[in-house]
């Protein structure tokens, strides 16, 4: 139900930003800075340029929200943008994400209760492993586990086919236990 009415304010929020409302766009933007942050830091393995691609890609967003023909479809859009953002500014940067650079990003991560010392150790040596995936297999994952996109909308947002987004999914998920396993090969 939670997700449910996430979606639905953000709806009601791009829809007030599409008929002027200023402070709509404002905390449709305090709501999204995040989430599209951390995508293009997965994409691009660097969070000072991933900030300046969000930065850009919220140019872009502000300027052509007006052409978003379904609200609906604001969260895959809004990721599209960031991905060709990153892509075409640093085409062939596939970089790995160490635990330096993921201490960087926890602080915007969803927390919501309280870990423990043996789970911090679990999302830390999942998180490592994810880290070490191939940027396209490392963004689908946190699309679809992270941001709840579905496999269609992570198509349109990564701008692939739906068949390559299972690919990457079902490669990311084998490459992410076997290191869990031990069998890093």
């Amino acid at each position: 139900m939670k997700r449910d009415s996430e979606r639905i304010y953000d709806e009601f929020l791009v829809a007030a930003a599409i008929t002027g409302d200023r402070p709509a766009l404002q905390r449709l933007v305090a709501r999204w800075q995040p989430r599209l942050w951390r995508h293009a830091w997965r994409v691009l393995g660097d969070a000072d340029r991933a900030k300046d691609m969000v930065q850009e890609a919220w140019i872009e967003i502000v300027k052509s929200i007006s052409r978003l023909d379904d609200v609906a479809a604001f969260p895959a859009w809004a990721f599209r943008i960031v991905t060709r953002r990153c892509h075409r500014a640093f085409a062939g940067a596939d970089r790995s994400i160490t635990m330096a650079d993921v201490s960087e990003v926890e602080q915007y991560l969803e927390n919501p209760a309280e870990p423990t010392a043996e789970s911090a150790v679990d999302v830390s040596l999942v998180l490592d492993a994810i880290g070490r995936l191939p940027a396209a297999q490392r963004a689908a994952m946190a699309l679809f586990y992270i941001e709840d996109l579905s496999v269609a909308e992570i198509a349109i947002a990564t701008d692939v086919p739906p068949g390559t987004v299972k690919t990457r999914l079902l490669h990311a998920r084998r490459k992410v236990r076997a290191i869990l396993e031990g069998d890093d090969s």
